[in-house]
């Protein structure tokens, strides 16, 4: 099963970093809010940044090595091509 490591651009400008294994139905999930609590006040979203991994424990480590970045580091991994 493939995983997806995901940031999105809240409408205030932050950067919210999660996995899913169906990227549409989590953004729903997030829009209509009942995704994540940081996110419930903070739409509407952008997916700026999505990545494909092939098991959960890799998205998980991909997820938690992302939301180790400072703020610079995240908006450079969106700018890449």
């Amino acid at each position: 099963m493939t995983w997806i490591v995901y940031i999105l651009e809240c409408a205030d400008g932050s950067l919210y970093t999660g996995i899913t294994n169906d990227l549409e139905r989590r953004i729903r999930s997030h829009a209509s809010g009942n995704g994540a609590k940081y996110t419930r006040r903070r739409g509407p979203f952008t997916v700026r940044y999505t990545e494909s991994l092939d098991s959960k424990g890799a998205a998980l480590q991909r997820e938690a090595a992302i939301k180790a970045l400072d703020r610079a580091a995240k908006l450079a991994l969106l700018t890449k091509p």
